[in-house]
C-alpha cells in the first residue's frame, strides 16, 4: 500500500478566524506611516506574505520607503488583536480526523513565529500536528511555493510525496500550484468559489467544518 497523503493546512483564515483582524492591522500600520489604503483592498491581499504585500498594495517604491517599518507596525497591531481571534468551527475536529486516519499533518503558516505559537495553543494542536512553519522559515512567502516546500521538508517527505493543501485564499492555491500540490479551498478567506476554482482549487467548501477527509479520498485528490 502507498503511504497516506500528507495534509498541509494553512492557518490564518483556514483554521483561525483572523483575516479581518490582519486587514485592520495593515490599515492601522499604513495609516500610522501616512499612507491610507481602503481596507477592502488590503483584505484582498491577506494570505499573501508581508514580505510581498507592501509592494502589492503600493508598489516597489512604497516598499523601499516604508516596507520594513510597516511590517513591524502591522505585527504590533496584530499583537493587540490576537485575543479577538478564535478557531473556526470544526477546525480542531478536522485536525484530529486527519491524524486519526493516518495522514501526516503539517501547518503551513507565513505568520510571525509568536503568532503561530499563539494559534497552536488556541487550537490545542501541538500534539496533533507533526510540524509547522512560520515566516522565520523562508525568505519568500505565499504566493511563492517556498513555505510549502519547507513544510514538507520538515516532515522529511520526498519531493514526489502525495500531498494536499487546504487553504482559504487564491495565494494559498497559487503557492500550492507552484509547489505541485492540489488544493482544497474554503470560503472563509473572503474569496469567492469562482475565484478559488479559477486559481486552481480542486474542491471548494464553505468552511473548514464541512471538509470530510478520509484516507481514500485525500489520497485520490493528491494523485
Amino acid at each position: 500500500m502507498s503511504a497516506p497523503a500528507i495534509a498541509v493546512l494553512d492557518v490564518d483564515g483556514t483554521l483561525v478566524d483572523s483575516n479581518y483582524q490582519h486587514a485592520l492591522a495593515w490599515y492601522r500600520a499604513f495609516r500610522s506611516l501616512g499612507e491610507t489604503f481602503p481596507i477592502w483592498r488590503l483584505h484582498r491581499l491577506i494570505g499573501m506574505g508581508g514580505d510581498q504585500l507592501v509592494s502589492a498594495i503600493g508598489g516597489d517604491e512604497l516598499d523601499a520607503r516604508i516596507g520594513d517599518e510597516a511590517r513591524d507596525r502591522q505585527t504590533e497591531e496584530v499583537d493587540k488583536l490576537i485575543d479577538e481571534m478564535a478557531p473556526l468551527p470544526g477546525a480542531r475536529e478536522l485536525l484530529l480526523a486527519i491524524k486519526d486516519r493516518g495522514h501526516p499533518l503539517v501547518l503551513a503558516s507565513s505568520g510571525k513565529e509568536h503568532h503561530v505559537d499563539a494559534f497552536l495553543d488556541l487550537l490545542d494542536a501541538r500534539d496533533i500536528a507533526d510540524a509547522w512553519t512560520s515566516s522565520a522559515d523562508v525568505e519568500n512567502s505565499k504566493p511563492a511555493p517556498d513555505l510549502l516546500q519547507v513544510a514538507l521538508k520538515k516532515l522529511g517527505a520526498p519531493e514526489d510525496a502525495d500531498s494536499v493543501m487546504v487553504g482559504d485564499s487564491v495565494w494559498d492555491v497559487e503557492a500550492a500550484k507552484r509547489a505541485g500540490l492540489p488544493t482544497l479551498a474554503v470560503l472563509t478567506g473572503g474569496f469567492s468559489e469562482a475565484e478559488l476554482r479559477e486559481a486552481g482549487a480542486s474542491q471548494v467548501v464553505e468552511a473548514i467544518g464541512e471538509l470530510r477527509i478520509d484516507r481514500q479520498s485525500l489520497g485520490a485528490i493528491a494523485r
